[in-house]
């Protein structure tokens, strides 16, 4: 992982688009607008948080271990290193 000390803009689809500040994982940038998301374990095991990536890129702070897409992402370990677009995945029980 690198230490990107940058700050990024993430547009949440059918939502709205926050400042992703560098020290948090887009998971806390998410809960910290008030916006809605599912999660559970906050570590990248079980995949509640899965969203979809529309634009942008991300890195993980750890390996996942649940599955994900190759458009997808886990905001829970991860971060922003570019501008990103995403949409949640609203339909994921809890």
């Amino acid at each position: 992982m690198s230490k990107n000390n940058d700050s990024f803009m993430v547009t949440i689809k059918d939502h709205k688009t926050v400042q992703h500040p560098p020290q948090n994982t887009l998971l806390e940038t998410i809960e910290q607008h008030n916006i809605g998301i599912q999660y559970h374990c906050r570590e990248g095991y079980c995949g509640a948080c899965r969203s979809k990536l529309i634009s942008g890129e991300i890195e993980y702070t750890t390996d996942p271990l649940a599955f994900i897409d190759d458009d997808e992402v886990l905001p829970c370990c991860c971060i922003p290193i570019s501008n990103i677009e995403i949409e949640l995945d609203y339909t994921n029980p809890s």
